[in-house]
């Protein structure tokens, strides 16, 4: 098929790539602009689709925006069989869900109807779900409202948002390659809209630590923000990121330390962080921090 690709974080990358593998003529991208970032950012970094599109020798368009006459009108003469999207970060206005012979259609990381919106992967985490996924969707103007034409399913276990997301990735780009294979047999299925649920973007506000919930609340919210924003806990004012963590045994007052391997009570049992970061420093496992930062048992973490 002629395809035009719309797509920005490392999410979409293995789609691009996949697509391109299975021979399929990709020859436009869309892509989020270059932004500041880079040493002090100043220099613009090219997203991650950005740069895979570049060494492909594909084609790149980065608008603002698609809701002017003009960029919808040079979208439409494109002439697509399909758009596939992943991750892109623009709204798709009806002229351009329109344009494609086969529509849009998109790669979203959660079972839809389950978790519709900006972070389904890290409220899939946070809220204890057992299994997770990727759906294949015809897109239409609502969000992720559109009909479905495959799924795949994966459990999420103990993973954090990064380690899921780059399974998901992989996932959803074989589950593209074969739904564009078998797009004439396959018969789209209605969302229930009755069982959506919402996955909001993720605050930073959202990111400190609250010892007072359950330890296993604590363990997925630290999970599920990793890496990024990363949940925080204070420590003699300073701020420390745990980016993983495990059940502990013990219990006392919320957010005190325990014993001399940080273990640290919550509002019910305890967990003890694996992987921790002060701000400036590099990640790493909790024998090396507590090497550089002692922390003894009865400290009191805010």
């Amino acid at each position: 098929m002629r395809v035009v690709f719309m797509g920005s974080p490392e999410f979409a990358v293995p789609t691009l790539q996949a697509l391109v593998d299975a021979a399929h003529e990709v020859f436009c991208v869309y892509t989020q602009p270059p932004r500041p970032g880079g040493r002090r950012g100043k220099e613009l970094t090219k997203t991650p689709v950005h740069q895979l599109a570049e060494r492909l020798g594909i084609e790149v368009r980065h608008p603002t925006s698609l809701k002017s006459a003009e960029e919808q009108e040079k979208f439409t003469a494109l002439d697509a069989d399909v758009a596939v999207v992943a991750a892109y970060g623009l709204i798709l206005p009806q002229p351009i869900l329109d344009a494609p012979k086969r529509g849009c259609l998109n790669v979203h990381a959660s079972l839809l109807p389950h978790w519709r919106g900006a972070a389904p992967i890290h409220r899939s985490i946070m809220a204890g779900d057992e299994v997770t996924g990727v759906t294949i969707m015809q897109m239409e103007a609502g969000l992720d409202t559109g009909p479905m034409l495959a799924t795949v399913r994966t459990p999420v276990e103990d993973k954090t948002t990064g380690e899921l997301t780059e399974e998901l990735a992989e996932l959803g780009a074989q589950l593209m390659v074969g739904t564009l294979i078998d797009l004439d047999a396959l018969h789209a299925v209605e969302q229930d809209d009755e069982a959506a649920t919402y996955a909001k973007k993720i605050d930073k506000a959202e990111a400190r630590i609250d010892w007072s919930r359950p330890a296993a609340e604590v363990v997925r919210h630290i999970h599920g923000l990793s890496p990024f924003p990363g949940a925080w806990f204070e420590m003699e004012g300073l701020r420390v990121k745990v980016t993983r963590a495990e059940l502990a045994e013990g219990s006392g007052e919320a957010g005190t330390v325990l014993d001399g391997d940080l273990a640290i009570a919550c509002g019910e049992g305890a967990i003890r962080p694996t992987r921790l970061q002060r701000a400036g420093k590099p990640a790493m496992d909790r024998a090396e921090f507590l090497r550089g930062n002692a922390i003894g048992k009865g400290a009191g973490l805010k």
